[in-house]
């Protein structure tokens, strides 16, 4: 096979592809009030249809409350969950052409001031979030601050993934693979750049600090704990989550602080487990925002007994 033809997409890459491009012109036409109620919708329409994930969130929230939640108020949360999750895609569609002075007028954003101290160090920013409310949506704020460059894992169709690069560029944000990020970030870093991360995936047991997430072990990425104590660069936690009228409530958190002991090993595990515990206790308020469907649990430490 000619090397050509096998970096050729397979008709099944370009008939989803092609899918997506009809949708999205769809979307577009229509007024985003609309969009957003559709997406959910939809998202309504397809947690009632999707048994798998489904189950997913169930199991996830039994795991994360226990018996503190009813069957009925884990149901509850879950629905929503999957609707908000829809509701983000499609506006993520939506809005892929608009600028990001265009976007900045969707924002009300909160704590600039934490996030101006955190640059005024002059080491960069490290900004970390989860999939929580709008994860898309986080670039804009920051952005419109300083320059911009987020940490992510390409789509599984690279045509769409391309669409997808650009629609977040367009919002003001330079693209990092994860796979090999690490120079390119602390190259951002000593240039006093801002670098996002989400840190709230599962990873594979290799890549993987194990820290507390609603009381059990989660393999947890610890990119965010090696690049700061490379640099220095301060740790700002950040969120962005649907408000009335349609818009969008960004904040920026206090910096975080911790005292390191100088041990590489226990410090980078330090960092992630305070860190986790952040996103944990912001997940606890509003926790039909946060992505349930993800198997947050999957993989499990060597020396864990079942």
């Amino acid at each position: 096979m000619s090397e050509k033809t096998a970096n050729q997409p397979s008709a099944g890459t370009v008939a989803a592809y092609l899918l997506y491009k009809v949708f999205s012109l769809f979307v577009a036409i229509l007024p985003r009030g609309l969009v957003l109620l559709w997406g959910q919708a939809v998202g309504w329409i397809a947690y009632h249809l999707d048994s798998r994930h489904r189950a997913i969130a169930r199991a996830n929230l039994v795991q994360a409350f226990g018996p503190s939640l009813r069957p009925a108020e884990r149901s509850r949360i879950a629905l929503r969950s999957y609707m908000n999750f829809v509701r983000t895609l499609f506006d993520g569609l939506k809005t892929a052409p608009w600028s990001q002075a265009r976007l900045m007028r969707l924002f009300d954003v909160e704590g600039g001031d934490h996030f101006d101290r955190a640059a005024a160090s002059g080491r960069g920013v490290l900004l970390f979030t989860a999939h929580f409310g709008n994860w898309e949506m986080i670039i804009p704020p920051i952005a419109d601050r300083m320059k911009f460059l987020i940490i992510a894992r390409a789509l599984d169709n690279p045509l769409i993934d391309r669409d997808v690069e650009k629609a977040r560029e367009r919002r003001g944000a330079t693209i990092i693979d994860k796979f090999g990020a690490g120079r390119r970030v602390l190259r951002a870093l000593a240039r006093k750049e801002a670098v996002g991360i989400l840190i709230d995936q599962n990873v594979l047991r290799r890549e993987a600090v194990f820290v507390d997430f609603f009381g059990k072990p989660a393999a947890t990425t610890p990119a965010l704990a090696f690049f700061h104590l490379r640099t220095g660069a301060p740790v700002v936690p950040m969120y962005c989550v649907p408000s009335p009228g349609n818009r969008y409530r960004f904040r920026f958190e206090p910096q975080v602080e911790i005292s390191l002991s100088g041990i590489e090993g226990e410090d980078v595990l330090k960092i992630t487990a305070v860190c986790t515990k952040m996103i944990e206790e912001t997940i606890r308020r509003h926790p039909e925002l946060w992505l349930w469907i993800h198997k947050r649990w999957q993989s499990r430490p060597l020396n864990e007994t079942t």
